[in-house]
């Protein structure tokens, strides 16, 4: 994956539990960092639909 879908919120949802899931990345920090987007815009951008990551499933719901 080139880049996050951040305009899309129910796609970058999608995207980064599965970039999770594949254990592709060990947690949201790390996915962060590597598309260079700022942790808190990633959670603003979440929270604007009702997400939020879940450190102990390690996804996003």
């Amino acid at each position: 994956m080139e880049h996050l879908p951040l305009s899309d919120i129910p796609m970058l949802v999608s995207s980064v539990n599965f970039l999770l899931r594949d254990k592709e990345f060990d947690n949201l920090d790390d996915i962060c960092s590597f598309y260079e987007v700022e942790r808190a815009e990633m959670d603003r951008l979440l929270a604007t639909q009702g997400y939020v990551y879940n450190e102990q499933q390690n996804r996003v719901i």
